[in-house]
């Protein structure tokens, strides 16, 4: 997205925002549940995201809904390895959290209400998931957050 002209970026943004708000709407709800359980919620404008850190449920890491973040951790700022490295299947450097899940809401924005969807279809969390290859590549270069190659 950062390729783009301000002038063009700033409304492509405003109608992603729009367009993924019913999954933001749940990412709200449960962003909600976790502040009665002692999450922190700040607003985090290079993630274009509201970001509930201290999530008091799930194994760890974090999940996108929409524009909003849910991590269990202190703060996205954590190191993690791709799907692929923690499969045995390359040996990717450590990534930063926030990059992966940053990836996830560009896709958000584009694909809004029919993310979740393709997201299952895809086979959910895991490795031979296209998304989480895209988010994985997005914090390894910084580039390819997109879950389909280009030709």
């Amino acid at each position: 997205m950062s390729t783009l002209s301000p002038w063009l970026l700033r409304p492509l943004q405003v109608l992603g925002l729009a367009w993924t708000l019913p999954n933001t709407a749940l990412g709200l709800l449960a962003g909600a549940v976790a502040l009665a359980g002692g999450a922190r919620v700040r607003a985090s404008a290079r993630d274009l995201a509201l970001v509930f850190d201290g999530v008091p449920w799930g194994p760890g890491g974090a999940l996108t809904l929409g524009n909003v973040i849910l991590n269990t951790g202190h703060d996205l700022c954590t190191r993690c390895v791709t799907y692929a490295r923690h499969a045995g299947l390359s040996d990717d450097a450590p990534i930063l959290l926030a990059d992966h899940e940053r990836a996830h809401v560009f896709q958000y924005m584009v694909l809004g209400p029919l993310f979740l969807p393709l997201y299952f279809a895809f086979g959910g969390i895991g490795v031979r998931n296209r998304f989480e290859r895209a988010a994985d590549r997005y914090a390894l270069s910084g580039q390819g957050w997109w879950p389909w190659p280009r030709p």
